[in-house]
């Protein structure tokens, strides 16, 4: 039995199908770890914003504890003592020290949260463009095995030029140069 000539291209076919499979797979890898790492910074990002709506409703409670205080002063003055008068204020003040302590906390709080929002967008961005990459070098291997198979070089050519888009594609996932 005679043996079939192989193909010189067909060497770099399999180099190219190899070169395609391991990009694939760290494209895979590295778009699963921005993906959880989205998904991490999004939940506490909302933790985050719900500690936020805590503070918020407690300003809330002490400012209306503070205005009510101030109206019961204003419509008792002159019927008390000077020492309960005194006690008044020294409420009203300690309650507005509480809501300015509140504020405080808030804008911590929100300079924390878009924080981790800035964190999972950026995430995001990563893990999309690693998966759009795995896509198109999975494309890329599929059609290189056609061309394998039927040794039709139009089929590796394709896949070349898929496997050049997820190529990109997996570059961008590291290096975010497209938009």
């Amino acid at each position: 039995m005679a043996e079939e000539k192989k193909e010189p291209w067909l060497n770099y076919l399999a180099l190219t199908t190899v070169i395609f499979a391991v990009c694939a797979t760290l494209s895979t890898l590295k778009g699963g770890g921005y993906g959880s790492k989205a998904m991490m910074s999004q939940s506490q990002a909302s933790d985050q914003w719900a500690f936020y709506q805590a503070k918020s409703i407690k300003e809330y409670v002490y400012d209306l504890q503070r205005e009510k205080l101030e109206m019961d002063m204003k419509s008792l003055k002159g019927s008390v003592s000077r020492s309960l008068t005194a006690d008044y204020q020294k409420k009203i003040d300690g309650y507005a020290e509480k809501i300015n302590k509140y504020e405080e906390e808030k804008a911590e709080i929100m300079k924390t949260a878009k924080a981790l929002e800035a964190v999972r967008d950026e995430a995001q961005k990563h893990s999309s463009a690693f998966g759009l990459a795995a896509m198109f070098l999975q494309i890329a291997i599929l059609l290189s095995s056609i061309a394998a198979l039927m040794k039709k070089k139009f089929f590796w050519y394709l896949g070349m030029l898929s496997g050049v888009l997820g190529l990109v594609y997996f570059f961008n996932g590291f290096f975010s140069f497209l938009k």
